[in-house]
């Protein structure tokens, strides 16, 4: 039996997978982080470069796209290295850095999901207004408070210890070993962190999303009547309009669903957990973190196959297009 610290006691065990086991567990999630980064790195691309792009539904994808970006540069690979090795080689204070920059990501991801949700509902279902409610500066308000909020409460619940008040003794007696890096929560830190992150956001967005979904049906069948009846340009160019809100709802829908399906069995244990005095394996545990990193590696491929202006970009950026003159002014998509 191997330990992480040899010469020091109370140390935590490597893990014993063969080595054909370790190896797979590298490929495998070395390539969840090489897809993490580059999809998400072709939408940065894709929507700084591309002037047709620059909308605030995209200035929040953007920066969605730098969340995840994030996570899986800098902290998906030292968790990939703790999961296969059961070991974190990269000392105590950089464990707190880790763990923080984990939660706050993480916490970042949903809140820009739910400032999404409410810019998607004033598009379909406040169309009219929608320029003079969701302007530049109101954009530019979501997106500091997605980043700020995240940012204070993932470092300050981890350098206050605030995930630890009441439960040291239990953490030192189950959990602690030397040699590890533990993402730990106490009764409530695990409830307001599932609440904050998680259940409260997932709750709002779906109701956003029910909303929209029923407004987009109705005027669906309201202009369908329209067309129906009136065969004039205007009616057609609004249908296009209409039509392409609602896609854009369905899609942004979808990344809601996939951030919910992913993240969800991690945040249920957390909250759970603590009152089962821990019992849920340290393993399973971490495969849910993995499950709720694919997260990030997922919305990439959403866009692929939702939106057709991201597939031109990236066919357009692979091509080395976008060193051309004037590229910026392509028209990815008709107005």
């Amino acid at each position: 039996m191997q330990v992480c610290c040899e010469s020091i006691n109370g140390s935590c065990i490597k893990s014993s997978w063969s080595i054909s086991v370790r190896l797979s567990m590298y490929v495998f999630m070395l390539c969840v982080i090489l897809a993490t980064v580059a999809g998400n790195l072709t939408v940065i691309i894709s929507i700084s470069h591309f002037k047709q792009l620059h909308t605030p539904t995209n200035f929040l994808l953007l920066s969605m796209a730098t969340v995840d970006l994030l996570l899986g540069f800098f902290v998906m690979p030292y968790s990939m290295v703790r999961s296969v090795e059961n070991c974190w080689y990269f000392g105590d204070f950089f464990c707190k850095i880790h763990t923080s920059m984990d939660i706050m990501l993480s916490t970042a991801s949903i809140f820009h999901l739910s400032f999404i949700s409410i810019d998607r509902y004033y598009a379909v279902c406040d169309p009219l207004r929608y320029k003079s409610k969701i302007n530049t500066c109101v954009i530019l308000t979501m997106i500091f408070i997605s980043w700020t909020f995240p940012a204070m409460f993932g470092f300050g619940m981890v350098f206050l210890e605030l995930n630890m008040v009441g439960a040291e003794e239990t953490f030192y007696k189950l959990i602690y070993c030397v040699g590890g890096c533990f993402v730990f929560f106490n009764e409530t830190a695990g409830v307001v962190a599932s609440m904050i992150s998680f259940y409260i956001p997932g709750f709002v967005m779906l109701c956003i999303y029910g909303k929209i979904y029923i407004v987009a049906q109705r005027q669906a069948r309201s202009i369908k009547e329209a067309v129906n009846h009136v065969q004039i340009r205007f009616e057609v160019t609004h249908h296009i309009s209409r039509s392409r809100e609602r896609k854009a709802a369905k899609t942004l829908g979808t990344i809601v669903g996939v951030f919910l399906l992913c993240w969800f069995p991690f945040f249920f244990c957390t909250a759970t957990d603590p009152f089962m005095n821990y019992k849920i394996p340290p393993i399973l545990i971490d495969a849910m973190v993995w499950f709720g990193y694919l997260n990030s590696t997922f919305n990439p491929i959403v866009y692929a196959y939702f939106y057709l202006w991201f597939r031109r970009a990236l066919k357009m950026i692979l091509l080395g297009k976008v060193f051309q003159q004037d590229s910026s002014r392509t028209q990815l998509f008709l107005e």
